[in-house]
């Protein structure tokens, strides 16, 4: 027997029946207690950005090295 309501504790609910998972994410009352919080990274990045341009250029710089793998059979 088939049921029309699927199971919103089904992995494949949102894809069945979006509308209803998000209804039913919409009533939760444990959702809505949640408290939600923004953290943002408190130190600067380990590379400047000027460092990054320089270290960039340097290997830009560099000459090819020529691929051996196929000389060694």
């Amino acid at each position: 027997m088939l049921s029309t309501t699927p199971n919103l504790a089904d992995p494949f609910a949102m894809l069945i029946a979006p509308e209803q998972v998000m209804n039913a994410i919409e009533r939760s009352d444990r959702l809505s207690r949640l408290q939600s919080r923004v953290y943002r990274p408190l130190d600067r990045p380990w590379i400047p950005v000027k460092a990054t341009a320089d270290f960039d250029s340097e290997i830009d710089a560099e000459p090819e090295v020529p691929d051996l793998s196929d000389d060694a059979e």
